[in-house]
């Protein structure tokens, strides 16, 4: 029993003791946050439907890119791998005010997450890089922040370049609905949403080519993939402030989206000026 409701796509879970199949190694305390956090969803009466699991590589590193429109996106990215059977892990890269937190911190340790310091982004890199080469997977947002407007964000190149400096695919996941529970400027909506929540892992995509065009190709493939999910979800109230000002709904316009994500970013280079006034901006 996988504990809320899930509705899985033919082959999804895959062999789980193939002759000869090497499982991930037994983490304890990952193992406990996996079985805490479907005990949550339990409670909170979550659908969720998964589909394409049989997508991820069963083997060797992989860079997961998941669409951001949740601040649960991060534990909802991690169920195709679970649903595998394999043992397989998600290490996602998180920034570092998440690892100095005294209790979220060490625990981020524990579970092998990567700290994201803007202020050394090339040891984030190096470090990610070294856990794909390793055979990890590792979860990145390529969008950077929360999507305001439920649509696809522009890319950072990050995850194009981490995929052709470890050689490994790229696996395209689009969560949706996580957005109805909790999401940037709404209310959290925690004790009983019974929301259903899509996931869908796409076709990976290999680094054969340069970092822009392999990030342009990857953004096409996402975009595809969230109308594919929008499609398959049901209904979208007009006027519901989850649903994308394209489907009817009360989200802002991508435009719009991008203006209030400027006019934040200079609040807080404002405020940070302002407390530290002899410190360069960053």
């Amino acid at each position: 029993m996988l504990g809320p409701e899930f509705s899985v796509s033919p082959g999804a879970l895959g062999p789980r003791r193939a002759g000869g199949t090497r499982l991930g190694r037994v983490e304890p305390v990952y193992g406990t946050v996996i079985q805490a956090a479907r005990l949550v969803w339990r409670l909170q009466g979550l659908k969720f439907t998964v589909t394409g699991v049989e997508n991820l590589p069963v083997t060797g590193g992989a860079v997961i890119a998941v669409n951001h429109t949740s601040y649960f996106d991060f534990t909802f990215a991690g169920l195709p791998a679970y649903q595998q059977g394999r043992g397989r892990k998600v290490r996602f890269m998180a920034k570092k005010e998440v690892f100095d937190h005294k209790i979220g911190g060490p625990l981020m340790r524990k579970l092998r997450h990567i700290e994201v310091d803007r202020a050394s982004g090339a040891d984030s890199f190096a470090a990610a890089c070294a856990a794909l080469k390793a055979g990890e997977l590792v979860g990145v947002y390529p969008e950077a922040t929360i999507s305001r407007s439920f649509e696809i964000k522009g890319f950072k190149s990050g995850a194009a370049r981490m995929a052709i400096a470890a050689d490994v695919p790229i696996v395209p996941h689009i969560i949706w609905g996580a957005q109805r529970v909790w999401t940037k400027g709404h209310p959290r909506n925690m004790r009983r949403p019974k929301v259903p929540i899509s996931i869908a892992v796409g076709e990976p995509i290999y680094p054969t080519l340069p970092p822009a065009e392999l990030t342009e190709l990857l953004h096409h493939r996402m975009q595809h993939l969230l109308e594919k999910v929008q499609d398959a979800y049901g209904p979208h109230p007009k006027g519901e402030f989850w649903v994308p000002h394209r489907l009817g709904g009360g989200a802002p316009t991508l435009a719009e989206a991008n203006r209030m994500d400027m006019e934040e970013a200079a609040q807080k280079a404002a405020k940070r000026a302002a407390e530290r006034p002899g410190e360069a901006p960053a």
